[in-house]
Formats: C-alpha cells, sequence, structure tokens
C-alpha cells in the first residue's frame, strides 16, 4: 500500500511523503526532497513498531540541519581531498564544505535538490526517484541523469535500486545516509548493538578523514568486525571513533550479504546486501547539530550508525582504489538492500 502525504514547499514546488506498507508491520517512507528516507517503522520482539533511522518532524528541519539524514549523495558521495581532481587533461576544482575537501557533493549537493517522481502500487511497490544533474553543477563535468527506486520487497526488505549515464565522463559515487538505531531515536548511544561485516581490508585516513592510499588488513585492529561485536567494545581504540571506508572480500559480481546489524535490547536486525565493493562505518561522532530529531529528541554523538554503502572515498587519488569514473554513454547500476527482521 501507498500513501501519499503533502509535506511542504521547496522553491515552490510541492514536498511528498511517500509511505509505502507492507503486510507484516514493515514500512518505509521517503521524500522527494533529496530522495531522502525520513522513517523506516519495523516490529521489535514484542509486536512494537519501532522507528529504526533518525528523522525530523519537519521539511525546514531537512533543509537546515547538518548530517544527510537520509538522503541520496551525489554527484561523489564521501570525501575527496584538497576538493580538486584531474580528468582527461583537464582540472576541476569543487566546493570545500569540510575543512580543505569536499563532501558528499558540495554546497548544494543531490540532497538538497527536488527530484521528480513516480510510483508503483502492487507485490512489490516502490517510489522512484530522478533528477538531472546539469553540466558543471557543483563543478562537476556532464549532464548526468540518476534515478533511485526504493522498493519494499518480500514485505520485509528495503531494496535501493541506483542507475546512471553520463553525456561527459565524470567522477560518481552514490549512496543512501540513513542512520541507523534499531532501538529506535532517544534511546542513547547505538554502542550496544552488534555488528559484523564481511570486510577483510579498510582505508586508513589523516587527520582530515582523506586516505592515505594505503588498503589496510582488518586483522588485529578494532576495524575487524568479521566476527559480530557490539559496536562500542573497540570504538575507543580507533580515537574518535568509526569514520573509516570498509573493504569488502572479494566474490566477484553480484548482490552479496555483506553486513548484519542487530539490537539485543528490541530483538531488530537487519541484514545488508549489495553489488558495491566498500561500506562507509559512521558511528555518528559529529552527531551534535542543535535541530532535534522528531518528537523533540536531541542529537548526541554516536547516537546512531550508518552504513553507507559506495565506492571508495577520494579513489581518483589513489592507485589501487576503486574505479570512480562514469565514461560518457555508459549506464552504471547498482543495488543496496536492507533486509529487516526479528529475534524473538
Amino acid at each position: 500500500m501507498i500513501e501519499k502525504t503533502l509535506f511542504g514547499k521547496v522553491g515552490g514546488q510541492d514536498i511528498f511523503l511517500f509511505r509505502i506498507s507492507g503486510r507484516s508491520g514493515y514500512s518505509f517512507t521517503a521524500m522527494n526532497y533529496g530522495a531522502t528516507l525520513t522513517e523506516i517503522l519495523c516490529p521489535d520482539r514484542e509486536g512494537k513498531s519501532v522507528c529504526v533511522i533518525c528523522g525530523y518532524d519537519k521539511l525546514e528541519d531537512y533543509q537546515k540541519a547538518s548530517g544527510y539524514q537520509g538522503a541520496t549523495i551525489g554527484r561523489f558521495a564521501n570525501r575527496i581531498g584538497n576538493a580538486e581532481f584531474d580528468l582527461n587533461q583537464k582540472h576541476y576544482a569543487l566546493y570545500r564544505n569540510d575543512g580543505n575537501n569536499h563532501l558528499h557533493g558540495g554546497a548544494k549537493g543531490f540532497d538538497k535538490q527536488v527530484w521528480s517522481w513516480v510510483l508503483s502500487d502492487g507485490d512489490e511497490p516502490y517510489v522512484e526517484f530522478s533528477r538531472v544533474s546539469p553540466d558543471g553543477e557543483e563543478g562537476y563535468p556532464g549532464e548526468l541523469e540518476l534515478t533511485v527506486r526504493m522498493t519494499l520487497k518480500a514485505d520485509r526488505i528495503l531494496s535501493l535500486s541506483y542507475l546512471a549515464v553520463s553525456d561527459k565522463d565524470t567522477p560518481f559515487n552514490f549512496t543512501n545516509h540513513a542512520y541507523f538505531n534499531l532501538n529506535g531515536p532517544g534511546s542513547g548511544p547505538i554502542t550496544s548493538h552488534e555488528l559484523s561485516l564481511d570486510a577483510d581490508r579498510y582505508l586508513p585516513v589523516n587527520s582530515e578523514l582523506i586516505p592515505t592510499g594505503e588498503i589496510a588488513p582488518v586483522s588485529g585492529t578494532p576495524f575487524d568486525f568479521r566476527m559480530a561485536k557490539t559496536i562500542g567494545q573497540d570504538i575507543d581504540l580507533t580515537g574518535t571513533g568509526y569514520d573509516h571506508c570498509m573493504v569488502f572480500e572479494d566474490r566477484g559480481p553480484g548482490v552479496f550479504r555483506r553486513a548484519t546489524l542487530y539490537s539485543p535490547q528490541t530483538g531488530i536486525g537487519l541484514h545488508l546486501s549489495t553489488d558495491l565493493p566498500s561500506v562507509q562505518l559512521y558511528s555518528g561522532n559529529m552527531m551534535d547539530d542543535p535541530t532535534p530529531f522528531r518528537g523533540g529528541v536531541p542529537q548526541i554523538p554516536r547516537e546512531a550508525v550508518c552504513l553507507e554503502t559506495e565506492l571508495m572515498p577520494d579513489s581518483m587519488h589513489h592507485e589501487g582504489f576503486t574505479d570512480c569514473i562514469l565514461k560518457a554513454g555508459c549506464t552504471f547500476s547498482s543495488t543496496t538492500q536492507y533486509e529487516f527482521f526479528v529475534r524473538k
């Protein structure tokens, strides 16, 4: 079932909330501002409905707050060092919105844009968002067309499918920036959540969170989640917390289960599957925006965790990193899925 509700206006354009519900108490809500996930509801082990991502009550809060809550990120997710790159013998300068660096698309990335939308009801209902990023937007070359389809599959799987094409060679890296707390916002830090990751390597970073160029093994480090452990078990050994790209074990092409996040408190868990090669593990270290979450809940550091499936950050500057150049006329497609479950 799909419900459409007017949420407000941006630049005179209507912003709608689209709620897609299954038969077992699972649902998600998304809006066409930023192609943003605003709510995911899951039943806990007692049957109580819990919102498992952070979000805001008002459209204005999504516009003014930092953090990219639930938004689709582009043209390039994560960081680009020194906010610049060279491509095809031409130098490109980008907006510096993270110290000396470029973060999540710049001053007005995809998260701050109004998207077109279409709906489809049926056995696998979906909302599909699309937009055209013009040549030169935020300093990037090429007119890029991107479609993001958010589908409810098998009653409890949220599938995010990306499809993109550009008329010029351009860097790209898309992700969704949902902040998960499987106990519900306002329930405290996520350090007691259990996490496993099919990642045998990670990218060390410098003081500005830019990769050093090394692809290091996780063995013997706080970044080893190959066996499930609580997020808080080794978090203090990292310094400020997790904000690192975790590189999946290479299994070849295909969509594979790569992570499991679980809350012993509510019994709610999710399996993350993707065909992308890595995920940014972010433990919410900088969640200090004064804008309260839904219901007036204040933001606190480490209140949520992000699992941002992606290509490697700053990859145009490092040999051996993933290829982040979408060639003119070629099509990029990718799928990430969140399969929710509950343990009694």
